[in-house]
């Protein structure tokens, strides 16, 4: 590698990688984070690409993005806006002209502004004038043709040259950011280990995009983002949905299960499916069911067997699956559900984010079923949570629904490997042959939680379904037992609470305003209010991730507030929610559906206007 001439030191900066959705945006972020967590640096991303595999080709409809952002000190979010876009097309700075900094750095593919293109994003002649960037450090590089160029004596066909193009881009910015190539083309190596002529190809083209940059004057100077300081131990970058089947298979380990998933893909709870399918080495069982009442039929069997049963789904399958989920509370059976929410209602938005499913979570079934409800809150802490749900739901005899959602399914952060011993052990209540007769609906005091009972052991016998239940498990109309053991499973899901940690604060213990929000949005949410503290402003945020039951001293830290916000990616369901269980207190709201996460500034700016008094 040349050495830099001129390197200027960075805290931090957000790359955005932009084109259709079959121009590989999508694997060029991927490798450009990747490259960065192996650096050192710590990283947050933000994959946003629509929901037809191959949309109409240069429509703003149909561009692809992943943002990443990456600094030498903490980084909890992908950033508002980006200090460089990489724009494959006109509808690609369409799509992103308001998210870039002012006098940012856009490289673009300048083969691909013909005057069809230009008409398809929506532009009569020039996009950079149009959307008054003069002021920005334009690139634009002819990166088609190059490619073309580069790859003229290979033989290969003009379709794969042209796939290759995402490259010299990624080469581009590699350059620009003072990072090494050879990650990038170890993966070359390893994805295309049977067509060498390819991996040969992107490699090309990688090293040329690299010193192309290299030799132009504009990408000058070079921007260096220094390693973060992280405290030791072993790394991945790591996505919500591996991070979510990764923490259901440590539970199941803890426990001494087997994890069997039933589920049928949805976006976007696929990856979640597949990845725990593909752990077959680690034991687990899963099952591809036709549709969602069979995926989760199929856990709760599995469960009733004696098996750690998991199913995964969106919004709408989660409506199907809910008689089943009022199966596992009569039946009192262990089930986890992860709902990874996305924009609705229906087939809605369904590669975008959202939180709107929280009142479906909590009280979409028929008839007095409550359900534990747990959410997470960044894609690495999906491990934990889904952890906890397991947990949660073996040694209470209960279903949990774990609540993530598409912007933590699909972003990714670095990760620690926790060690095994570290975690907390799980002991799952198992009935023996001592009481006979067994009476399997018999409650322990502490928790009230019934034992459970594996089929085929001796003495162990007992009826099983959605009727109502005594005691004993004959089936009873008895309207005074109905009553009773409503109660009863109620009052168990309410004893969770005792299990549970503690709300905390992040900034003083009281003060003029709290920001309250719950799972995914988090990050952005912490970001805020640590700007709004080092600003001089009197703010502390809450970010719940239990919500049924949730933790005890809510009351008391709500007190010590003069006003609360409560920020969430839906219309008000957690604020109302509150409003329920506290009513003494009242609640502001920041609100947005636009299957997008909040910006950093929006959040601050509702808040700075309630401490204002506006």
């Amino acid at each position: 590698m040349t050495k830099r001439s001129k390197v200027i030191e960075k805290e931090e900066v957000v790359i955005r990688f932009s084109g259709d959705s079959g121009d590989g945006m999508q694997l060029t972020g991927t490798l450009f984070s990747d490259t960065a967590a192996l650096y050192g640096n710590d990283i947050s991303t933000f994959p946003d690409y629509p929901a037809e595999i191959r949309a109409p080709q240069g429509t703003v409809g149909g561009v692809s993005g992943f943002q990443v952002h990456l600094g030498h000190s903490e980084i909890n979010t992908p950033g508002d806006f980006s200090d460089v876009l990489v724009a494959m097309n006109p509808a690609a700075i369409k799509a992103n002209a308001k998210w870039i900094k002012p006098g940012g750095t856009i490289i673009l593919d300048k083969d691909n502004f013909t005057q069809k293109n230009l008409e398809k994003a929506g532009y009569s002649r020039d996009p950079i004038a149009e959307e008054n960037l003069e002021n920005y450090n334009i690139i634009p590089a002819p990166i088609t043709s190059m490619v073309k160029e580069s790859l003229k004596d290979l033989g290969l066909d003009m379709k794969t040259v042209t796939r290759t193009k995402n490259m010299f881009a990624l080469g581009m910015v590699y350059w620009l950011f003072d990072r090494k190539l050879k990650y990038t083309e170890q993966y070359f190596d390893k994805k295309f280990g049977k067509k060498p002529e390819v991996a040969q190809a992107n490699k090309i083209v990688l090293r040329a995009g690299y010193y192309y940059a290299e030799t132009i004057e504009a990408l000058t100077p070079v921007i260096r983002v220094s390693p973060a300081p992280i405290s030791k131990g072993t790394y991945r970058n790591i996505c919500g949905n591996a991070a979510t089947a990764w923490g259901i298979i440590a539970a199941a380990e803890k426990a001494g299960l087997t994890v069997f998933i039933g589920s049928y893909p949805i976006t976007p709870a696929t990856g979640i499916l597949e990845e725990l399918a593909a752990r077959k080495d680690m034991g687990v069982k899963s099952f591809q069911a036709e549709d969602e009442i069979a995926g989760i039929c199929t856990a709760l069997g599995a469960s009733f067997a004696g098996h750690l049963g998991v199913t995964s789904t969106s919004g709408p399958g989660l409506a199907l699956k809910s008689e089943a989920i009022g199966l596992a509370v009569m039946t009192e059976l262990p089930l986890v559900i992860i709902d990874v929410q996305r924009g609705g209602p229906s087939t809605g938005l369904p590669t975008k984010t959202e939180q709107a499913d929280l009142m479906q979570a909590l009280y979409g079934r028929n008839g007095e079923c409550p359900v534990v409800v747990i959410a997470a809150s960044t894609p690495s802490d999906c491990f934990h949570f889904a952890f906890e749900a397991a947990r949660i739901a073996l040694e209470h005899m209960t279903p949990v629904l774990l609540l993530t959602d598409s912007y933590l399914a699909n972003g990714s952060e670095p990760w620690k490997i926790p060690v095994m011993q570290d975690l907390p052990s799980i002991k799952p209540p198992y009935a023996d042959t001592v009481e006979i007769p067994f009476m399997p609906y018999k409650r322990d005091k502490e928790k009230l939680v019934r034992k459970w009972a594996i089929p085929g052991t001796p003495g162990l016998e007992h009826r099983i379904g959605g009727l109502e239940k005594t005691a004993k498990g004959t089936v009873s109309y008895i309207p005074e037992n109905h009553e009773l053991m409503v109660n009863l499973r109620a009052e168990k899901v309410a004893r969770v609470a005792a299990g549970i940690p503690d709300l905390e604060l992040f900034g003083p213990e009281s003060g003029d305003l709290l920001i309250a929000g719950w799972g995914g949005s988090y990050g952005y949410l912490l970001t805020a209010a640590r700007e709004l503290q080092s600003e001089g402003y009197k703010v502390s945020l809450a970010n719940f991730n239990y919500i049924n039951p949730m933790p005890g001293n809510v009351r008391d830290v709500f007190s010590r507030f003069r006003s609360i916000v409560v920020c969430e990616l839906n219309m008000g369901q957690f604020a109302n929610y509150l409003r329920m269980n506290y009513q003494e207190f009242r609640y502001e709201q920041l609100n947005k559906v636009q299957g997008l996460p909040f910006t950093v500034n929006e959040i601050k700016e509702k808040c700075i206007n309630i401490l204002e008094g506006n």
